[in-house]
């Protein structure tokens, strides 16, 4: 481990009340099974294993993992474990759920549903949360994993829960930066035009808690001296918390692009629905599923004391 998330995991370690309660979905492999027995050794979060407990136990055994510690519910393939996972939300004996070995849409399938998902009057949207040598602070990304092709609703909600994500770290009020190719509306590229969209709907009170302002170029959200060459007045610019990307392409780039140039590690969070979910990649190292689950823990922490 390099350490970057550190602040985070203690952040979580020292939430006041019982921890996070996670339903981790078909943990059928070692990654995720290490993934879960990490966070309960950190004091962040105590797993439920819910998948195929034969296929649970062999992956431990193989990796060498004790899980005889957790508690395991049967399901015997990876939807039915996305199903009961669910189902332990809403009878109130889970907090949280975790991707294991199974396909996003998989899981986001068994979320999304009208009658008996985990649908709010809220769009749901995935939140990179990076740290980089590169830069001087924590930075937000979204939505590079979720929402495809956002429209200007979306948008609205992809902002708020990202403002929502960077207050309950301790990063308020935010700074949010909208991402398009140019810091000029124009209206051949409607991302421009979003942009200032958005920033007028923070300003009427559509969007709260955070300082938005765009269209940014990426330079212009994250770098003081090109903000001082081109002379733009902002309260953002240079100076970014969070960049709202105009569309899935641009976020997961960005964010991969940080990740493996510039050494930055990654955690990452849906948010939206009635709990956190903490979405893991197979490529993520064990600090960054720790981390996942840690700013999975101060979300939940913070939406608890909200009014």
């Amino acid at each position: 481990m390099d350490g970057k998330f550190d602040w985070l995991i203690a952040k979580a370690a020292a939430q006041p009340g019982p921890t996070l309660r996670v339903a981790v979905i078909h943990p059928v492999d070692a990654s995720s099974l290490k993934g879960a027995l990490d966070a309960a050794q950190a004091g962040i979060m105590t797993p439920i294993l819910v998948g195929p407990i034969a296929k649970m136990s062999a992956a431990a055994e193989l990796a060498g993992l004790d899980i005889s510690g957790l508690v395991q519910i049967e399901a015997p393939y990876s939807h039915a474990a996305a199903a009961r996972s669910v189902e332990l939300i809403h009878e109130g004996n889970a907090d949280a759920l975790m991707k294991g070995a199974l396909h996003t849409n998989e899981m986001m399938a068994e979320i999304v549903k009208r009658a008996g998902g985990l649908r709010t009057d809220r769009r749901m949207s995935h939140v990179f949360l990076l740290s980089t040598a590169g830069y001087h602070k924590p930075l937000l990304i979204s939505d590079g994993a979720l929402n495809i092709v956002p429209d200007l609703t979306s948008k609205r909600w992809i902002t708020q829960n990202a403002i929502d994500a960077a207050r309950a770290i301790d990063i308020d009020p935010p700074k949010v930066a909208i991402l398009s190719a140019t810091e000029e509306v124009d209206p051949i590229i409607p991302s421009t035009l979003d942009a200032a969209a958005l920033c007028k709907m923070a300003d009427r009170g559509q969007i709260k808690g955070g300082v938005v302002d765009g269209p940014l170029a990426f330079d212009l959200a994250v770098s003081p001296e090109s903000v001082a060459t081109k002379g733009l007045k902002s309260p953002v610019a240079g100076d970014a918390d969070i960049l709202i990307v105009p569309a899935i392409e641009a976020g997961n780039m960005l964010a991969k692009q940080l990740d493996y140039l510039a050494g930055a590690s990654a955690a990452g969070i849906v948010l939206g629905a009635s709990v956190p979910i903490i979405l893991t990649s197979r490529a993520d190292s064990a600090e960054e599923r720790l981390a996942s689950c840690a700013f999975a823990s101060a979300v939940a922490h913070w939406q608890r004391d909200q009014p």
